[in-house]
């Protein structure tokens, strides 16, 4: 049986506006955003460029609508800029996601990356540290796993399309040369399955250093198009790469099933960057909910 205690369901909103394009969504306001996510039946939401980051206020818009926040994005620079200019920016961060309630803090290093750049092939030029980049990476995600410490609180590392972490091996040699007690995971079936790697492979090997979740989908014909002609990672979200569980190609009724049989305890975020204006961010929502509901109900799990 799902206990409600052990899974929670909530919503990014990066699908009424994008972080990265804030140009996908600017009509839609945080109100509309946190009403739809609460409309549809979720419990969380994550952190988007129009949230009030003040906690007393924010906490006024998401308490009435039962609203609680899972976590939010930090991008590290562990690889290109001295250690203490990301612990600053980390310690403001990991304060106000504390000040929230929030337990985890997804981190995902952009020293190097080509996420956020218009022209550059995700695939063809998707970057590969080196032995020192590595050797930073791993001794500064440690450091901010004890910084999290203090406030009781983890790091789940985010893979990323475009990043140095991506790939299977990336992850492995990531886990492998980090501390279990100071950095867990981010499991996002999007980006491996986009990326070509196996997520239920990946979950089994690091389900107890799963600290967070998120679901997307994959539409399997944008996804070979961006491969073939060479788009970029944002290029690819303008597409349509990325779509809400149960309207792509994966099938999330084995991947529902390992996490629950592992016991997972945590979030289940929604997250799919779409265009609004092509993908009514609502109705996505509630496709996804519905999709999930079905799922746990077919395998006896509510």
């Amino acid at each position: 049986m799902l206990e409600e205690a052990k899974i929670t369901f909530g919503c990014a909103p990066i699908a009424w506006t994008n972080d990265d394009m804030p140009e996908l969504g600017k009509e839609n306001t945080f109100e509309q955003c946190i009403s739809e996510m609460a409309l549809a039946g979720y419990t969380g939401t994550e952190i988007g460029t129009k949230y009030p980051r003040d906690p007393e206020t924010l906490k006024r818009y998401l308490e009435p609508r039962n609203l609680r926040v899972a976590s939010a994005w930090f991008s590290s620079f562990l690889t290109t800029k001295p250690f203490q200019e990301t612990k600053q920016a980390f310690i403001e961060h990991r304060d106000f996601l504390h000040a929230m309630g929030a337990k985890v803090i997804v981190v995902s290093e952009q020293g190097h990356s080509v996420q956020g750049q218009m022209s550059t092939p995700v695939f063809k030029e998707k970057p590969v540290f080196t032995d020192s980049d590595w050797n930073k990476l791993t001794q500064g995600l440690e450091a901010l796993g004890e910084l999290a410490h203090e406030k009781g609180m983890e790091i789940v590392y985010h893979h990323h399309m475009g990043t140095g972490v991506q790939t299977t091996e990336e992850i492995d040699r990531l886990m492998g040369n980090t501390s279990p007690e100071k950095v867990s995971l981010l499991f996002d079936t999007g980006h491996l399955v986009f990326s070509g790697e196996n997520p239920i492979e990946i979950y089994r090997k690091y389900q107890t250093r799963i600290k967070h979740i998120h679901f997307k989908d994959i539409r399997e014909l944008v996804a070979e198009e961006v491969k073939l002609n060479q788009d970029s990672f944002l290029e690819a979200v303008k597409k349509g790469v990325f779509t809400v569980p149960g309207d792509g190609m994966i099938n999330f009724a084995p991947i529902m099933e390992v996490i629950v049989e592992s016991g997972y305890k945590g979030w289940i975020v929604v997250e799919a960057e779409q265009d609004p204006a092509k993908a009514n961010p609502f109705e996505y929502a509630l496709k996804a909910k519905k999709y999930i509901n079905q799922l746990l109900l077919q395998k006896e799990l509510v």
